[in-house]
């Protein structure tokens, strides 16, 4: 399999987009991701000294596989509404474990931070899309808690609702544009007041 991060850099902005229109979205994926992703990394730790070469490339679809599925079930059975808005995202899960554990991902402690950097990425555009986008936040976060007799609106921001643009994906690439141009200035403006360093 191919080391090149490109296909995995693919498979995290599918749903870093498509999941990220609404906060109780982002916060399900993001809670069922870093769930699935650590058992996931704990079992391959376990079995990769037992495995070579096709073997651990079976056991991790194998695995890979099993840890979605439950996940999908257990989401299913525990918050309906938000697992049929986020089941194709959630497939991708499985896909993504794969393509981490062949670029030895879960061998690293150090880049496990990642997948936290990932989630926190996910519930800020999260947050700031629907806030812009349709002027409230928070809009069936009971779905989180498996309660959907009261369907609560949330913290409504403007009675006219936000700039429609953003919960849709063209304005989800947007937002995600404007928040890594913010990260850059503010890592250059950062690096060009250090001081000098003296020899």
């Amino acid at each position: 399999m191919n080391k090149s991060s490109t296909l995995q850099n693919a498979l995290m902005l599918a749903p870093l987009i498509g999941a990220s229109d609404s906060l109780v979205k982002a916060l399900g994926l993001a809670l069922v991701f870093l769930c699935v992703s650590t058992v996931f990394g704990l079992c391959m730790n376990a079995l990769r000294p037992r495995l070579a070469g096709q073997g651990r490339l079976g056991a991790s679809i194998l695995l890979s596989a099993t840890l979605t599925s439950c996940a999908m079930l257990a989401a299913q059975a525990w918050a309906f509404e938000l697992q049929q808005q986020l089941a194709l995202y959630l497939g991708l899960i499985a896909v993504q474990c794969v393509v981490l554990e062949y670029q030895d991902f879960f061998q690293r402690p150090v880049r496990l931070r990642f997948a936290g950097l990932f989630c926190l990425l996910l519930i800020i555009l999260g947050a700031l899309r629907e806030a812009f986008g349709s002027g409230s936040i928070g809009n069936h976060l009971q779905w989180l808690l498996g309660t959907n007799d009261v369907d609560w609106p949330g913290w409504v921001l403007t009675a006219q609702g936000g700039l429609h643009l953003l919960t849709l994906a063209p304005g989800g690439f947007i937002l995600l544009g404007l928040l890594l141009a913010a990260r850059q200035a503010w890592a250059a403006s950062t690096t060009s007041h250090r001081p000098p360093s003296r020899k």
